[in-house]
């Protein structure tokens, strides 16, 4: 059984950001197909939610409770919850992901 994967309001906001900045540099056509590859990533995780592997920068902290999948250069960090895939935080891997992950998903 497949289960329900769930976008943040943050995911959200991460996704309309990264849209925007391709649709600035690279045109609509770019930031369209980006945009479709992220959330058809995001879907798969319906079925294997587990096959992410967890970020090194929250391992390094004690935290185990998230996970990653890659698609180039971006990050999409997820927890599962239940028969849910939470999606926390779609991010370029290029960004200095400790700050951005510890922002995020800590508050600080």
């Amino acid at each position: 059984m497949p289960y329900a994967v769930l976008l943040t309001a943050g995911a959200e906001r991460d996704l309309v950001a990264i849209h925007d900045h391709i649709l600035d540099t690279d045109g609509a056509s770019a930031a369209d197909r980006v945009l479709q590859r992220l959330l058809e990533v995001a879907e798969r995780l319906a079925e294997l939610p587990d096959r992410g592997r967890h970020p090194k920068e929250l391992l390094a902290i004690g935290i185990h409770a998230y996970r990653q999948i890659i698609m180039r250069p971006y990050r999409i960090i997820y927890r599962v919850v239940e028969e849910q895939v939470v999606i926390v935080l779609i991010a370029d891997s290029r960004r200095d992901m400790q700050t951005v992950l510890t922002r995020r998903l800590l508050g600080a």
